[in-house]
């Protein structure tokens, strides 16, 4: 059902769940897994999400994927990695459709109070994919 599975992954503590479950239904359909995370070069710290507040560069974000990576690795699954420069919800959408994803799957963090009503990564993701989308619960509480 699903041979490209792709996840959203920021700094936050809540990615590594996100990424659990990509590698989870990497592992079950035999799927191909890519982890991606976005950076915007110059921008200032109170522009970005506090989760990117320290992912300025593509080093960064390659930095942050490797440390990721370790969560398909113990399931014996080498993802692909991608640090893409520019808006979260834009670079997951743009490296989706380039990659051809069956699966995009991102937290669910940013989906209540006022990041609900004004956007979030996972509701702009979620209106504009080419293909499913699955937004896990990262939230405790």
């Amino acid at each position: 059902m699903f041979e490209i599975v792709m996840v959203g992954a920021d700094d936050s503590e809540t990615a590594k769940r996100a990424v659990e479950v990509a590698t989870d239904i990497a592992a079950m359909y035999g799927a191909t897994l890519h982890i991606v995370t976005a950076f915007e070069k110059g921008a200032r710290k109170g522009d970005v999400a506090p989760e990117f507040t320290h992912v300025h560069t593509e080093d960064d974000g390659l930095a942050l994927l490797q440390t990721l990576s370790f969560i398909a690795k113990k399931q014996n699954i080498e993802p692909a990695l991608h640090s893409v420069r520019g808006d979260a919800a834009a670079a997951l959408l743009g490296k989706a459709k380039e990659i051809n994803a069956d699966l995009i799957v991102v937290g669910n963090r940013g989906m209540r109070g006022l990041h609900r009503v004004v956007g979030s990564v996972p509701n702009s993701v979620s209106h504009s994919a080419h293909c499913s989308v699955l937004v896990v619960d990262t939230i405790d509480g």
